[in-house]
């Protein structure tokens, strides 16, 4: 069962069963992940399918160096012409290739294990409590808004300290055609219960302009 199906010349019948495999196994791993990762159908739709296209691929190589690196700067394309996906999507993608590699090696029996293992031991580890330190509070990004006349340099300290017990300048822009600044910074909240009574304080403040407050993110903050 785990032996490679492969002789030294693949026939149609191996080709066809590592495709029968691969496809039937992918669809079955992507509908296990669905439970759990939270993306579109065409995602899952994708991910089935990865597992066989990269069997394809490999066995198509089948040790020619030249064409795995040509096909190897194909794929590399892909990564310019993709979005950043959650952790989730990026190890539920790399699971199907990882199979796929077993696959496309004849290895029929180590590539479904794989994918369903893994499926399965990522549904079970989804509904353990493991690694979710509760005491831990979630970082938010403040934005607010100022006018352009107002120094902005310690004018929100009290409230800050009020209401904060962690804040982090992540830096200042100008916005409005330059008439306003917006401030942003990498905060939490003492109580989150008191939200709403620290954003009203905040537009006390800044003459009742723009106060954002979200899930803190590198890539968001960078906008």
């Amino acid at each position: 069962m785990f032996d490679s199906i492969y002789t030294a010349t693949v026939t149609p019948s191996q080709f066809f069963l590592m495709t029968a495999a691969a496809l039937i196994t992918g669809f079955l791993y992507a509908w296990i992940m669905s439970f759990r990762v939270h993306s579109t159908k065409r995602f899952f739709i994708v991910t089935a399918l990865i597992p066989f296209v990269v069997a394809a691929v490999i066995t198509f190589v089948n040790g020619n160096i030249g064409a795995g690196v040509a096909i190897g700067g194909a794929f590399s394309l892909i990564r310019f012409r993709s979005a950043q996906g959650s952790a989730d999507e990026i190890a539920a993608i790399l699971v199907a290739m990882g199979s796929g590699i077993a696959f496309g090696m004849g290895y029929v029996g180590y590539g479904v294990v794989i994918l369903l293992a893994l499926a399965v031991l990522f549904l079970l580890l989804s509904f353990v409590p493991l690694f979710e330190h509760k005491s831990m509070a979630a970082d938010q990004l403040l934005r607010v808004t100022i006018p352009e006349s107002l120094e902005y340099n310690g004018v929100f300290d009290e409230i800050f300290a009020h209401y904060l017990k962690k804040i982090e300048n992540a830096g200042v822009k100008t916005t409005g055609m330059g008439s306003m600044f917006r401030l942003s910074y990498k905060v939490q909240l003492k109580n989150p219960a008191e939200e709403k009574a620290f954003i009203d304080e905040l537009r006390t403040k800044n003459g009742n302009l723009e106060v954002a407050l979200l899930p803190y993110t590198e890539k968001q903050n960078q906008l």
